[in-house]
C-alpha cells in the first residue's frame, strides 16, 4: 500500500510592507477602535450631563427659598423647604391638575394599547384585500403634523358634544397615539412565532381567545415598549388640551404648570413653580427607570429573530 507522504509545512510568507510591533513578527494592533471607544464614551458622558445637571438643578431648586434660587443658583439649600411642595400642590391647585392628567392619560393609554394590539395583530397575521392599504394608513397618520388637525378636530368636537370633557381628551389622544402603536406593535407580532397561534387554533382556541390568552402575553414587551412611548407623549402633551379643553377644572399638568408660571405675576414663586414641575417630571422619571429593562427588550426582539 501506498503511503502519500506529508510534504513539510512551508512557513507562510508575509509582506514586507506588513507592520510589526514586535520580535516575534505580530501584526500590530490598531488604535483607531480605541480612539473610536473614548470619543463614544466622551459623548455620552456629555450628554448625560446635558440631560442630567438641568433635572437635577430642578429638583434641587425646588426645596430652596426665592431668594437663594436668585441669589445663590447653584447652591445647595441651606435646608429642605418641603413647604414649596405642600403650596404647589393645594396652592397652585397641582393636586386637581395631577388627578385630571392621570384620569386622561391612563384612560387614553389603555384604549390605545388595546386597539391598536388588535389592529396590530389582524394587519401583521392575517392576509385580505386592502391589507397593506390599511397599514400605510396608519403610517401616513404619523407623518400628518397634528397643528393642520386642530381648527377641523375642534369644530368636530364641537359638534359631538365632546369639547372640555375628560372622554372627549381621551378619545383625542387615542387617535392621535394609534398610527404609531399600529406600526410599532405590526412588526413586533410579525417577530412573534406562528407555531403557537396554529397550535391554540387546533386545540379549539377562537381567534379573539388565541388572541388575548396566547399572543397578547407574548407580546408583553413590546406593549410595555410602546407603552412608555405613548405615557411620554401623552403626559406632555400640551398643545390638544390647550385647544380642546379650556375648562379650568379639567386642566391637565402642563396646562397647570403654564397658568402657574404667567399667574403669579410679579410674585416670583420660583419655588412654587419648580416644586411643581418636578411634580410632573417625577411619574415619566418612575416609569422608565421601572421599565427600562423592557424597553430595551421590546425594542430589540425585532433584530433577536
Amino acid at each position: 500500500m501506498k503511503v502519500t507522504e506529508t510534504p513539510p509545512a512551508v512557513p507562510a510568507q508575509r509582506s514586507p510592507l506588513a507592520k510589526t510591533d514586535g520580535p516575534g513578527g505580530e501584526p500590530a494592533k490598531s488604535s483607531e477602535g480605541k480612539v473610536l471607544n473614548v470619543f463614544s464614551h466622551g459623548v455620552l458622558v456629555i450628554w448625560a450631563v446635558l440631560v442630567v445637571m438641568p433635572l437635577l438643578w430642578a429638583v434641587m431648586a425646588s426645596f430652596k427659598t426665592d431668594d437663594s434660587i436668585l441669589s445663590t443658583p447653584w447652591a445647595l439649600p441651606d435646608k429642605l423647604h418641603f413647604e414649596n411642595w405642600s403650596r404647589a400642590w393645594t396652592q397652585a391647585h397641582m393636586s386637581d391638575y395631577f388627578f385630571n392628567t392621570i384620569l386622561v392619560v391612563g384612560g387614553s393609554l389603555i384604549g390605545t394599547l388595546l386597539l391598536g394590539s388588535m389592529a396590530a395583530y389582524v394587519l401583521a397575521r392575517f392576509e385580505f384585500p386592502g391589507n397593506r392599504f390599511i397599514y400605510f394608513l396608519f403610517i401616513g397618520g404619523m407623518s400628518f403634523p397634528i397643528i393642520l388637525a386642530l381648527v377641523p378636530l375642534f369644530f368636530v368636537m364641537n359638534n359631538m358634544g365632546l369639547l372640555n370633557s375628560v372622554h372627549g381628551l381621551i378619545l383625542v389622544y387615542i387617535a392621535y397615539s394609534l398610527p404609531f402603536t399600529v406600526f410599532f406593535l405590526t412588526s413586533f407580532f410579525r417577530t412573534l412565532p406562528t407555531s403557537i397561534a396554529e397550535a391554540a387554533m387546533l386545540d379549539g382556541a377562537s381567534h379573539t381567545r388565541t388572541f388575548f390568552q396566547v399572543m397578547l402575553p407574548m407580546a408583553k414587551p413590546g406593549l410595555i415598549s410602546v407603552g412608555i412611548f405613548n405615557f411620554l407623549g401623552q403626559w406632555n402633551q400640551y398643545m390638544l388640551p390647550t385647544v380642546l379643553n379650556t375648562d379650568p377644572d379639567g386642566k391637565v399638568l402642563s396646562q397647570g404648570l403654564v397658568e402657574l408660571a404667567t399667574s403669579q405675576g410679579y410674585k416670583g414663586d420660583w419655588s412654587g413653580l419648580f416644586a411643581g414641575l418636578v411634580m410632573a417630571m417625577l411619574p415619566v422619571l418612575v416609569a422608565y427607570i421601572v421599565f427600562q429593562r423592557q424597553v430595551v427588550a421590546g425594542l430589540t426582539a425585532g433584530a433577536l429573530k
